[in-house]
């Protein structure tokens, strides 16, 4: 049972977690007016707000990755099982795609969508290497009962200094694939961004495995 609800509370997080990130990019832009600027702020606002409240309440029950780069990370420093890992890999991805097809509902667009969002180029996949290294360095580093707060925190800036807003997340890649509004990106973007990811997260695997080598506390 306790393993059924680590999956549900994976499957639903990153399912609410997709529905505001595109749900308040849709609304976003559509109060205002063309300022993408606003947008930007209102969308990073929802998000912050949001990723917050579900580490908060999910955070007991599964640890609250909704993140497959987090998930593995997690997997292999703490020797899950591989199919419990798998397992949580595609309750994040079914997720996304529901939260992605939520949002759609709610807004009136096509549930059945793919964007056409351009975001590609050595620059994008930089910032998402950068956002996704520094996302699990947090997660990392943060004293016990401060990880929601300190997550928010670093996801809301990290919005602003990465020329990819962001994703730092293959679901969230996932999801976002599936609404052609303010927050998607096209299909073949998709895998430029989850490598970039993923490369991330072997790096921080590798200063991990080093650290405790050295017997640095981490």
């Amino acid at each position: 049972m306790s393993k059924v609800k680590h999956l549900l509370a994976e499957f639903a997080g990153t399912a609410v977690l997709l529905c505001a990130v595109i749900g308040s990019g849709i609304m976003a832009e559509q109060l205002s007016q063309g300022n993408t600027a606003v947008a930007l702020l209102a969308n990073t606002l929802a998000t912050v707000f949001v990723l917050y409240v579900l580490i908060e309440t999910l955070g007991p029950v599964s640890g609250a990755h909704f993140n497959p780069v987090v998930t593995a990370f997690m997997a292999w420093r703490d020797r899950w099982p591989v199919a419990l890992t798998l397992a949580c890999v595609l309750a994040q991805l079914a997720g996304a795609a529901c939260g992605a097809w939520l949002a759609n509902a709610m807004f009136e667009l096509d549930i059945l969508q793919w964007s056409t969002k351009v975001r590609t180029g050595p620059a994008q996949w930089l910032a998402e290497a950068v956002a996704t290294a520094g996302l699990l360095s947090v997660i990392l580093l943060a004293l016990p009962g401060r990880a929601a707060g300190l997550v928010a925190c670093y996801i809301g800036g990290a919005y602003w200094f990465t020329a990819s807003t962001s994703f730092a997340n293959p679901a969230a890649v996932f999801g976002r694939m599936m609404s052609n509004t303010f927050a998607g990106i096209q299909p073949a973007d998709a895998p430029g961004f989850v490598l970039a990811q993923c490369a991330a997260g072997l790096l921080v695997a590798a200063c991990y495995t080093l650290l405790k080598k050295d017997g640095s506390a981490v």
